[in-house]
């Protein structure tokens, strides 16, 4: 009798205990890469009449077939190997693949990211090396602001208490943030491998959030500005000074307060992408006390910007050559930045200003950026 009471009870709790669960959907699995780089993808959305996949890997748009339980599914060509932005276009409104946690990092819309590795690790790829480390931060900042930052620290670094690291300071482009050199350019595990083949010093990597205008009208309640038309008009060149102000007056301190820094010209570097890219120039060369080694992708500055806001540069080339260890420009041959770039490294041969170029196949990339981070890191601080 208390047997059948048992079982009674067992049943009625695992009758309710059903009962209280939602019906769980269709299985969905999304993005699948395949042995031959061919990739699967899948989303659910039985009441849509059209849906399409967008991605970097594509020429345009391509069409999902739907299957049973309001599935839509599409198998691609083979991808090359490398790290792509893609989204589905449902009824005409892009969105995320739920199905998929990695994202790409961005102020307004978040694409989706896939992966497809090579049949040989690429240096952004994962390799069985020591890993270094990586630090959310938040520092005091301009206008009574609080800043973000990514703070990557070498293998290494924790059990050498007594060593100090010369510092990468490290700008994304616009509407990027801090996260996307680490989840998209993926320059934790470039900096890994390369330190572990002694292609590369270690160092510590800063990674700032490059649009410090929205940050602080975000902190006061206000709707975040849209971004200025073009990269040199007036508005444009005073969010460009905000930013410099508060990496060299609050950004630099609070990494020499906390981390292990040689903090000596020599001993720091600068780069970015994109508008990141401008920034770099624009704080490298009004700041030249600070900063030795200069990496800008796919960026450059006006030939009259140069003439007048850095004179100094322009016509002292002697000098520049001296202070500068590095004057890193890259850019991709399709990129909409090339003609300017190629004029910018035009402009800076006619002055004498020493610099060391790549120019790679491809356009205004995150693809292109993770070769660019590659090369140029491997030349810093060194002699």
């Amino acid at each position: 009798m208390k047997n059948q009471f048992l079982f009674v009870l067992f049943l009625f709790l695992s009758i309710g205990k059903a009962l209280a669960q939602p019906p769980r959907g269709p299985f969905v699995r999304s993005p699948q890469v395949h042995e031959d780089k061919t990739v699967t993808f899948e989303y659910l959305a039985p009441n849509a009449e059209k849906v399409l996949l967008s991605g970097q890997f594509l020429k345009e748009p391509i069409p999902m077939s739907k299957q049973e339980e309001g599935i839509w599914k599409v198998t691609t060509n083979v991808i090359p190997p490398d790290i792509y932005p893609y989204s589905f276009v449902v009824d005409g409104k892009t969105v995320m693949d739920p199905a998929n946690v990695d994202y790409f990092p961005n102020e307004r819309f978040k694409a989706s990211l896939l992966e497809v590795p090579g049949d040989v690790p690429r240096m952004y790829e994962m390799k069985d090396v020591p890993h270094g480390a990586l630090h959310y931060e938040y520092y005091p900042s301009i206008e009574g602001s609080t800043g973000s930052l990514v703070v990557y620290t070498p293998p290494g670094y924790d059990a050498s208490p007594d060593k100090k690291y010369p510092v990468f300071y490290l700008i994304s482009g616009t509407t990027d943030t801090e996260e996307t050199f680490y989840k998209v350019g993926k320059v934790n595990w470039i900096l890994d491998n390369l330190i572990a083949e002694k292609m590369a010093v270690p160092m510590i990597v800063v990674m700032p959030y490059g649009n410090p205008t929205a940050r602080i009208a975000e902190q006061n309640g206000a709707p975040k500005p849209d971004d200025p038309f073009g990269r040199d008009n007036p508005d444009a060149m005073v969010r460009m000074k905000q930013f410099e102000t508060d990496l060299v007056q609050f950004v630099m301190p609070y990494i020499d307060q906390n981390y292990r820094t040689k903090n000596d010209r020599e001993s720091r570097a600068i780069g970015g992408f994109s508008r990141g890219g401008g920034q770099t120039l624009r704080t490298a060369y009004g700041n030249t006390d600070k900063f030795a080694w200069i990496c800008a992708y796919s960026a450059y500055l006006m030939p009259e910007e140069m003439d007048t806001a850095f004179a100094a540069i322009a016509g002292n080339s002697g000098k520049t050559n001296t202070q500068l260890k590095l004057n890193w420009v890259s850019v991709g041959n399709t990129d909409f930045l090339y003609q300017q770039t190629f004029d910018y490294m035009a402009y800076l041969n006619s002055k004498g200003i020493q610099f060391q170029s790549m120019v790679t196949a491809g356009g205004h990339t995150w693809m292109n950026v993770k070769k660019f981070v590659t090369e140029s890191v491997q030349l810093l601080f060194k002699e």
